[in-house]
């Protein structure tokens, strides 16, 4: 009877210890990676070595006034708090296709039976396997997702590079207007000066004075607000490069430096559509809300559950294995999942198409805006500018000849710098139009940007845009 009781309790911990110890080793188990899970993880990781190494901040580089522009592009790209939470949401929707391909969490059961004394005592372990494929499309799903992330956090990569460009070229060209501007004070300064000596020699009224002085009044009232417009525009730049109001101002950059774009428009348009992050970001919801509609057709398959209990007071021990499934008997509920699927898919193909419309107008009026300032560069530079100073050159002489008035040689001054002003803008507009569609609309990085090479898994994506192309 000892000898019974003894065989008993030993087979009762021996079949604790063994559900014990299968629990401990499902719980260092590790499931099997899928293709899509592979991808965004050396995707992420490539992109970790460049924009936090070793899980820490990349040192920016240290600006100064003799900095170039792309130094003041890589501080804000890796210093920006937007970019930062960009990466972080990516990097957590990857984290996320582990979770959603992996299998649920194993069950420890324990059961007893009762009657004066206890009976039975069985531990198990209960295990639930869901239907065939349904976890595969579950990564599917966590993939398109990362995917729609790693593009929204390159997306917020050029909108920091082009708020930066877009700030400097303000900057840069308020600058060249307050020194123009500088340069008409001067000039209307002499008007008033020469005006208020014919008045007091008899040869100019006294309107003629007040007209000068209005004019000098002016172009300084002009002047304060072109600087005081400066402001803003500093604030603007220092909160493009990621600085808090409390720190102070970064230089300046001292020099200009023009946007360059070694492409056609018609190449542009194309590596818009092959790189713009914004259709990438429609293009993968249209992947995920595929992998959606699949995995609705799935809920028709049921899911499985195995098990196995011990009675650890049976000599020998009695094993009892247990099974069981879901009945997905509900159609109308399956049918509804389906329904939702295939609408969100037409939704998210929808948008894909209105996005490349906006895509394709956008392009066109950059397009315009750049081929405007062009032209009218080309204009001021080439025939007006030399026109108005040739013709200063014959006012001056006819000034000295005393064949026109003081006031038109004043006009004459004038104009070249008038001009000059028009062309100022000309070229102020050229480089806001070509920031932006290098930037946000082809989607093209500038050098050291902290980006996948050729973006994310592009092919795929690509693919995607192309058959929904609009022509």
């Amino acid at each position: 009877m000892n000898s019974n009781k003894k065989n008993r309790r030993r087979s009762w911990f021996a079949s604790v210890a063994g559900a014990l110890l299968i629990g401990l080793l499902l719980t260092g188990c590790k499931g099997v990676p899928t293709k899509g899970e592979r991808e965004a993880r050396r995707q992420l990781s490539a992109v970790a070595k460049i924009y936090r190494p070793g899980d820490h901040p990349a040192r920016p580089p240290e600006l100064t006034t003799n900095s170039p522009l792309g130094d003041f592009l890589t501080y804000a790209m890796f210093n920006e708090p937007q970019v930062r939470a960009a990466y972080f949401d990516w990097a957590a929707s990857v984290e996320n296709i582990t979770v959603a391909r992996s299998l649920p969490d194993p069950q420890l059961t324990f059961q007893m039976d009762i009657q004066d004394i206890v009976t039975s005592i069985m531990p198990g372990l209960m295990q639930e396997f869901p239907g065939p494929g349904k976890l595969r499309v579950r990564g599917d799903v966590a993939s398109a997702d990362s995917q729609a992330r790693y593009f929204i956090f390159e997306n917020t990569v050029l909108q920091t590079a082009d708020a930066v460009k877009q700030s400097y070229y303000q900057i840069w060209f308020l600058d060249e207007k307050i020194r123009v501007d500088r340069q008409l004070l001067q000039l209307l300064a002499e008007a008033e000066r020469v005006a208020r000596a014919k008045n007091a020699a008899g040869l100019a009224t006294l309107q003629d004075v007040y007209d000068a002085q209005i004019a000098e009044d002016r172009m300084r009232t002009d002047i304060a607000n072109l600087e005081d417009s400066r402001r803003p525009l500093i604030a603007q730049f220092k909160a493009a490069l990621g600085l808090t109001p409390d720190q102070p101002d970064p230089p300046l950059p001292g020099r200009f430096e023009p946007t360059v774009v070694n492409l056609s428009p018609e190449q542009l348009l194309a590596t818009a559509y092959a790189r713009n992050p914004q259709l990438k970001v429609m293009a993968a919801e249209v992947q995920q809300a595929e992998a959606s509609l699949e995995l609705a057709y799935k809920t028709r398959v049921p899911n499985f559950h195995l098990g196995l209990m011990a009675d650890a007071k049976m000599a020998p021990v009695l094993y009892r294995p247990l099974a069981g499934m879901s009945l997905p008997i509900w159609r109308d509920k399956i049918s509804a999942e389906i329904a939702a699927a295939q609408a969100g898919k037409r939704a998210a193909a929808a948008r894909l198409t209105a996005a490349q419309i906006v895509v394709a107008v956008a392009f066109a009026e950059k397009s315009f805006d750049y081929r405007l300032a062009l032209r009218n560069l080309a204009l001021f530079d080439d025939f007006v500018i030399p026109k108005a100073r040739q013709s200063l050159e014959i006012a001056r002489a006819s000034y000295l000849a005393n064949t026109v008035d003081y006031s038109h040689l004043v006009a004459a001054e004038q104009a070249p710098l008038n001009y000059e002003l028009s062309a100022i803008e000309a070229r102020q507009q050229r480089e806001l139009a070509l920031t932006d569609l290098s930037l946000l609309i082809a989607g093209v990085p500038p050098k050291g940007a902290p980006v996948f090479p050729g973006g994310a898994t592009g092919r795929s994506i690509s693919n995607k845009i192309s058959k929904l192309q609009t022509p």
